[in-house]
């Protein structure tokens, strides 16, 4: 014997109107933005009903991706957003191999550290926040701070005792960038 369809309180049997609910209790907010567009169009070309599944579920993956990396890059702490987009790979004194190669990002994988020196206007920062960009395309969690911000977070935890806590974690991220690091006098901490 089937098991009777449940339909939810409030929506009078309206399959769609029932649809937008659940995914408002199931916490499908991609779902429900496209299902007003899916439905329609799945109806006018007679799409199987596996297919409506996959598509409306590839927009809820989709969705989760694009919030995921707007969440790593927000908690990076970029200073501007720069990428590789809009760098000069051929005004560089970095050789285009080198810069080849750490674009990969393998070097992060086997936690090598990277320090790159120059005169001041000659890119670093913009090398440096590219390649953090990159690393969060790729999934990885990046943490940036100038070496200021990084004496002041320091100064901010120890006073009340929780400087472990921040400093564990700043090291769980898979890259972790300090600029300006000689640009300014640096305090003890």
């Amino acid at each position: 014997m089937a098991t009777p369809l449940r339909t939810v309180p409030g929506t009078n049997g309206d399959p769609l109107a029932e649809a937008i609910e659940l995914t408002k209790r199931l916490k499908l907010p991609h779902v429900r933005r496209s299902l007003t567009d899916v439905i329609p169009t799945a109806k006018a070309q007679r799409w199987d009903p596996a297919e409506v599944v996959r598509v409306l579920l590839a927009e809820e993956a989709a969705g989760r991706d694009r919030a995921n990396l707007h969440t790593r890059r927000k908690r990076a702490g970029f200073p501007t957003g720069k990428t590789f987009g809009d760098w000069d790979e051929g005004q560089s004194s970095i050789p285009r191999a080198t810069q080849d190669a750490l674009k990969t990002l393998e070097w992060v994988g086997r936690r090598e550290c990277l320090c790159i020196c120059g005169p001041s206007g000659t890119g670093k920062s913009h090398f440096t926040e590219a390649l953090g960009q990159t690393a969060i395309e790729a999934g990885l969690s990046v943490a940036w701070f100038t070496i200021e911000d990084l004496g002041a977070l320091v100064r901010r935890h120890r006073a009340d005792d929780s400087i472990a806590r921040a400093l564990a974690r700043i090291i769980r991220s898979d890259l972790i960038i300090v600029d300006d690091i000689g640009l300014l006098p640096v305090s003890e901490d």
